[in-house]
């Protein structure tokens, strides 16, 4: 009988983010014959629940696991981590985003764990940060490199990036896009609510996934449903996320007289459900790795206006299935779902073509857990 591998993945939060649900869906759905399955994170985040119901994963909960830098917890989990992963006689160490990734996998070093992986869910540095905290950040990510056995990109992009600043050779490297279920939407997509559920019945509704966090740069969306509102006053706009961003949303839409043309839905587990209401999908990020939230938008057949940022023009190839816009130029924003919420025709032809690239593309779950099993299994053999 072939041994079973110890297999642990490590993240800070387990809010409803790209990274988050990627790392619960692998664990989730590793094979159980295969692989015996640890799973740590903070003691945060609207997918938690969904772990934790999962008796086949030895899941951990650590309160001072946290996304913040904090030199004394992190210090903390950094020994946690290392004591656990002896003490269960962990074989592989697969670490999610960037705090996880330094502290799980010098944890994991430490330990003396024979497989460590990293998926890099969009760089820790970006062009937004100053250049000390960029550089330090790059440092870290080299150092890091070094001890890791396997770097997972989920974009071209992120590979390309991280050669650029010699976080490690080519070699390292290993492209495993995301993979979504398209059974699940489709599903779901059935039981859709309609816009009379969310009050707009009647309205062109725009709408954004993202946590409200300053990565996804919200105030430019703001700035783009205001330019829209002056031409055309019943749009409503729909935020699904939460995050550190709200009061200061809250605050700005208040100050514009926007808070009747938007509903902030927050954290939301129905989202396959809510898509289906949204003429147009956009998304502002100044930094990105692949967002799961596009491909959904996708999948759910709705045209994209996004910021051409990192991996973003991996998936929304522009004028085809949505448009890309120079990252700042939230006028250009406005300008092009203005026009997708006036050209239904136009509309139509990019909602056809979505659906058409994502399926050339295989961006499919049983694709992806076929790589990323396949990977665990050769590098655990080497």
């Amino acid at each position: 009988m072939e041994k079973k591998h110890k297999i642990l993945h490590i993240i800070t939060t387990l809010e409803l983010g790209g990274a988050q649900k990627n790392a619960a869906h692998i664990i989730t759905y590793l094979p159980d014959e295969r692989f015996d399955k640890y799973f740590v994170s903070g003691s945060q985040g609207i997918l938690q629940e969904q772990i934790q119901l999962q008796r086949q994963i030895k899941a951990v909960f650590l309160p001072f696991l946290k996304r913040v830098i904090f030199p004394a917890d992190d210090l903390k989990s950094v020994f946690w981590l290392c004591r656990y992963m002896r003490k269960e006689g962990i074989s592989i160490v697969h670490t999610h985003s960037s705090k996880a990734g330094i502290i799980g996998r010098w944890a994991a070093h430490l330990a003396k764990v024979p497989v460590i992986i990293h998926t890099i869910h969009g760089w820790s540095f970006n062009d937004c940060q100053n250049i000390f905290i960029r550089n330090l950040y790059v440092l870290l990510e080299r150092a890091a490199a070094r001890i890791t056995t396997r770097l997972i990109a989920v974009s071209q992009n992120d590979i390309e990036k991280g050669i650029k600043h010699k976080i490690a050779s080519r070699s390292k490297y290993r492209l495993i896009r995301y993979g979504i279920s398209l059974e699940d939407i489709e599903k779901d997509g059935k039981n859709s609510h309609k816009k009379e559920a969310l009050g707009i019945t009647g309205r062109k509704c725009v709408g954004m996934i993202a946590c409200l966090k300053p990565q996804k740069n919200i105030f430019d969306f703001v700035r783009a449903a205001k330019i829209i509102i002056r031409k055309e006053p019943d749009v409503t706009f729909v935020i699904i996320g939460d995050g550190v961003l709200r009061a200061k949303l809250e605050k700005m839409l208040a100050a514009e007289k926007l808070a009747d043309n938007f509903i902030l839905l927050g954290w939301r587990k129905d989202v396959y459900r809510i898509i289906p209401c949204f003429d147009v999908v956009a998304l502002t990020s100044l930094w990105e790795g692949l967002p799961i939230s596009l491909l959904e938008a996708m999948a759910c057949a709705k045209p994209v206006v996004a910021y051409d940022t990192d991996g973003i023009k991996e998936i929304i190839k522009d004028n085809e299935n949505g448009y890309l816009i120079k990252q700042g130029d939230y006028k250009g924003l406005a300008e092009k779902i203005f026009l997708l919420l006036k050209d239904e025709a136009l509309a139509k032809r990019m909602c056809q073509r979505a659906k058409q690239i994502l399926a050339d593309s295989a961006f499919f779950c049983a694709r992806m857990m076929k790589e990323m099993e396949q990977l665990y299994i050769n590098l655990a053999q080497e």
